[in-house]
């Protein structure tokens, strides 16, 4: 089995989720008491909030570096990052790591053309909604149309996310904000929506709205590192 290593923290309520479902997947494909060999080197949310709040993208991406290079000194033969947002720099902080970062992307558009949807709606912080960088890609790499929320959306989204769910906080208020924000985007033309922040599936869920595809991607992404820590 190959070794993950995980740059957690981001927040920590979703490292947690990603390391039960990752064990969860190994079992499922390995039975008996199989869990995944997994490290874990976690950031300081307040720190990294602070390099995303204020730009300071080159600083976040160097933290972020001596994550990875020590998640391979420890042995890690495969890594993942908790946090969308902070995928925009990946290619910085993964610079000379020398193994192989899966994009949590990658897995999130293998769901969507599966699907066979075009037209996608992207949530997540604001950095990550108002960014080219995601949008683009799906766009240059998969062939597929994102569409995001309008700023005062946006902002609404973020606050939740910040405020609340970086607490553990789940409330009916937000989860019915975020509900009617996904019609909206519905209206708008998006066959689909990408929860582009791994939090947000822990607020709302698939069957919340039935007859809209949600692709969470905290849920895909664990299971496509699993899939590779099993089967290479």
């Amino acid at each position: 089995m190959k070794t993950i290593g995980i740059i957690g923290g981001s927040t920590d309520i979703a490292t947690v989720e990603y390391y039960n479902l990752i064990n969860q997947h190994v079992r499922e494909e390995l039975g008996g008491l199989h869990t995944g060999e997994i490290i874990i080197n976690s950031m300081d949310l307040a720190r990294s909030a602070h390099y995303v709040q204020n730009e300071l993208w080159d600083e976040g991406a160097e933290y972020l570096h001596t994550k990875a290079q020590s998640l391979v000194r420890a042995g890690a033969d495969w890594i993942i990052c908790v946090s969308n947002t902070w995928h925009r720099v990946c290619d910085k902080f993964m610079a000379g790591v020398g193994v192989p970062l899966l994009h949590i992307a990658e897995p999130t558009a293998a769901a969507i053309k599966e699907q066979g949807l075009q037209r996608l709606a992207l949530l997540g912080t604001k950095a990550t909604m108002s960014s080219p960088y995601l949008p683009n890609l799906f766009a240059n790499r998969y062939g597929l149309d994102i569409i995001v929320p309008m700023e005062e959306d946006q902002n609404l989204i973020n606050g939740v996310i910040f405020q609340e769910l970086s607490y553990a906080r789940f409330t009916d208020k937000s989860r019915k904000a975020y509900l009617t924000i996904i019609d909206e985007l519905a209206f708008r033309g998006a066959q689909g929506i990408i929860l582009g922040c791994t939090e947000i599936g822990l607020l709302i869920s698939q069957s919340d709205r039935p007859n809209i595809p949600m692709f969470d991607t905290m849920r895909l992404h664990a299971k496509a590192i699993a899939m590779k820590a099993v089967y290479g």
